[in-house]
Parts: structure tokens; sequence; C-alpha cells
């Protein structure tokens, strides 16, 4: 009888799990050893997080018992709320830091999209570093030389190409490591949000090399990202991540739907709001959210709107730093990912936005949403430039009532909008 050989799975990861220590260093770094020599108590105060509290005290599982096998040619996308576990995942997968518990088995080579300036050296220039990337990858001199004019051509940074990377912006660090580690032909490539970094441009461009990579040569691909709509039309599978578990694994648009539906609200539980402290908001070094709140024409706080009533999504965030050409916006998805629109306040703010509390109002008109349900993100942007805050939080939301289409006809009416149109019908008599 003749033996059938089934390809194993590029990816497996087997009840891994990952325990960090709240507020002190770890054991397994120098200051850690360090203070156990000396006889030092931990003195971190214990914290109750759930189930994701710790077995020793002032430790927490960032990943726990976490399962999931990848085929070869997959591309994954990776969903949740922000600290649900995510970047500690690729983190585990890319060896930067080993599991507490459990194995993951690699069968083939990796290249990660971590974080910015992740795998170079600042003193080198853009052409030493592409090949000492490349060297890392264990590939030849000769296969990165066979590459390098696509790389730069890809990366736009040409004019910098001899330039100490210490003196790229973040934008042209991000563009060129994307460029090496889709040319330089891992089997396996691993990328966080740090794509957001980059201008719209490159970011479709990044997503098309992404799907041309995974088609065309059959990589594997872990795609982290707040972006919704790029995971719903890129990747063949999503896997929801909550508390550091794989809660849902499955087509996007089931993953998608599933998340949006089970968002959590924030301020206490209340339905259309959103609200953190200083210590859990969405940040950067430039810009805290606060608040993100929808309202209703009564100025109630709501999660429920009528087709035919405007809907009021009011965000507070905090400045801390001069902000140049910056808006802050907000993207309504469909319950299974479909982006429905975006606005912005570009019009209402100065050439320079200065550190401050501010408060923006985007209302949507009544009779614009199909009656279904939504979410809303808020991020802010430099247009043409850069993503300094990216999507993360979604707050959802249902619209209901009276169709805008006036039809009392119980059908579900397609698509993400629905608005009011004026019509016009006439007979024609008979031309003579």
């Amino acid at each position: 009888m003749t033996a059938v050989h089934t390809q194993r799975p590029i990816v497996e990861i087997q009840d891994v799990s990952k325990r960090y220590r709240i507020g002190s260093q770890d054991s397994s770094t120098l200051g850690g050893l360090l203070r156990r020599a000396l006889g030092r108590r931990d003195t971190t105060p214990a914290m109750d997080l759930g189930a994701r509290t710790g077995d020793l005290p002032g430790t927490f599982w960032s990943i726990r018992d976490f399962n999931l096998s990848v085929e070869r040619g997959e591309i994954i996308g990776l969903i949740g709320r922000n600290g649900a576990g995510k970047s500690t995942l690729l983190k585990l997968i890319s060896r930067i830091t080993e599991p507490t518990k459990g194995t993951i088995r690699l069968r083939g080579r990796i290249a990660s999209l971590l974080e910015v300036g992740t795998g170079f050296h600042p003193e080198l220039t853009g052409r030493e570093n592409i090949f000492l990337n490349g060297a890392i990858l264990g590939m030849k001199r000769w296969e990165i030389q066979a590459k390098f004019d696509e790389i730069v051509e890809f990366a736009e940074v040409g004019s910098f190409l001899d330039t100490p990377v210490k003196r790229y912006s973040s934008g042209m660090f991000v563009r060129l490591a994307f460029a090496v580690a889709a040319h330089l032909e891992p089997e396996i490539l691993l990328i966080d949000e740090v794509l957001a970094v980059g201008d719209a441009g490159f970011q479709q461009k990044c997503l098309g090399k992404m799907n041309d990579v995974a088609n065309r040569t059959g990589r594997t691909i872990f795609f982290v990202s707040h972006n919704l709509g790029a995971i719903r039309s890129l990747c063949t599978r999503a896997v929801l991540i909550e508390d550091g578990t794989a809660k849902m694994s499955g087509p996007p648009e089931d993953v998608i739907t599933h998340y949006l539906s089970t968002t959590q609200t924030g301020g206490g539980g209340v339905p259309g709001r959103l609200a953190w402290s200083d210590a859990e908001a969405p940040a950067t070094n430039e810009l805290r959210l606060q608040s993100l709140t929808l309202t209703n024409v009564r100025g109630e706080v709501s999660a429920l709107f009528d087709a035919a009533e405007p809907v009021r999504v009011e965000l507070c965030y905090r400045v801390l730093q001069p902000i140049r050409g910056g808006r802050m916006l907000i993207a309504v998805y469909t319950s299974d990912g479909e982006l429905a629109f975006v606005a912005t306040d570009h019009q209402l703010h100065e050439a320079v936005i200065s550190p401050g509390d501010y408060r923006t109002t985007i209302t949507i008109p009544g009779g614009i949403l199909n009656r279904r349900a939504y979410a809303v993100t808020p991020s802010c942007d430099a247009p043409g430039h850069r993503h300094i805050l990216t999507s993360g939080p979604y707050l959802p939301f249902t619209v209901g009532g009276t169709p805008n289409h006036l039809s009392q006809f119980p059908e579900r009416w397609p698509g993400a909008v629905c608005p009011r149109v004026e019509t016009k019908l006439e007979a024609i008599p008979n031309a003579k």
C-alpha cells in the first residue's frame, strides 16, 4: 500500500501561554536577577485582572492556552481590542520572546515587521540595512542583490539610500522595512499595525503587495490591524483574540460580525459611550483619546437610532504635542466589516493643533443610514503625510425605525446607506 503524505502546517501553536510581571522587571532580565540576588522582595500590588491574573503575585497572562494551526499560503488576520494579546502573539511566533508554557513549531523562514525600526541598525545606511536584513533571513548576497532594485523602487527611498537610517522619518522606516520583508521571500511574514504609520497611498500599495505575495508565492502572512476593511478584503481567515485566547476563528466576515456585535461598551457599561482613563486610553505621544459618545436629537446617549433622525458622534481627546496638519476622523462600518463612509473635521482645525483638550462633534444627517447594525471608530491623521492615531475602539450602534425609502414592505433593504432621493412619475401621452 502506498503511503499518503500530507503536508504539515507551516505554523503550529499548541497550548501557548505567556506570563508577564506587572510593574517590575522580569527575573530573566539583568535588573530582575540583581533584585533576586540581593534578596529584594517584589512590592508590586495585587491586581484583579479576572481570568488573566497570574498564578504568582504581581503577574498576569498576556496569552493563555492559545492554540492555532496555520497552513501554507493562508493570510491570517488577527483582530481584537487593544491589550487583547495580538502583538504578544506575534512576538512569540517571531521568537522575540519565549512562551512561559506551550510550544510553537515553525516550518519556514520568518520575517517580521512589528515596530518601526525593528531589525535596522540606526548607524547603517538604507543600502547596508537591506543586506543586513537579508543576511539575518539566511539569504545569500547574490539573492539579496537580485531583489535590491525592486526593494528600493517599492520603498521610494532611492534618494536616501546611502543615508544612515537614524535620519529617516518613521514613514521612511516603514516603507523600507516592509519592502525588505516582502521582497526577500520569507515563508512566514508577520505584520503588526506598524503599517498605519505610512500614508494612505503606501498602505494600499502594501496591502496589494501582501495579496500578491500570498497568492503568487504561497507564503503565509499574519496580519494585525484595526482596519476591518483590510482584514475583510485581504485575509483568508480571521482570528478573534480576547483576553489572550483565540475566541473565534473562521471566515473574516463571520469573525468581524461577531466581534462588532459583542464589542463592549465603556463608561460604566453605558450603550453608546466609550470612556477611558489616562492609563487605558488609546494614545500616542501626541494625542490621547478620552471618550467616544453617540447622542440622539434629544441629546441622550444612545446606541439605537431611528433612520429618519441624525446621529451625533462626539469625540473628546487631549492633544499632548503640537500636531501640524492634523485632523480627527470617524469611520463607520457595517456589522460585517464593510466600510460605509469616513467623515472628518479637517475644515475646523488651524494649521497646527496646539496642546489642550478638544471635542469634535460630527453629525450624521437623518435619512442617510440604512436600517442595520453599525460600528464607529475614531482616528487621527495628517492627510497625505502620516497616521497619528490609528483606529482601535469600535462603538456599536443600530439604526431602525421607518425606512428611508418610505417603503412599507418588510424587506431588508441592501446597502450600507439608504438616502432619501427625489422621485418623479408621469404618464407620457401617445405621440401622434
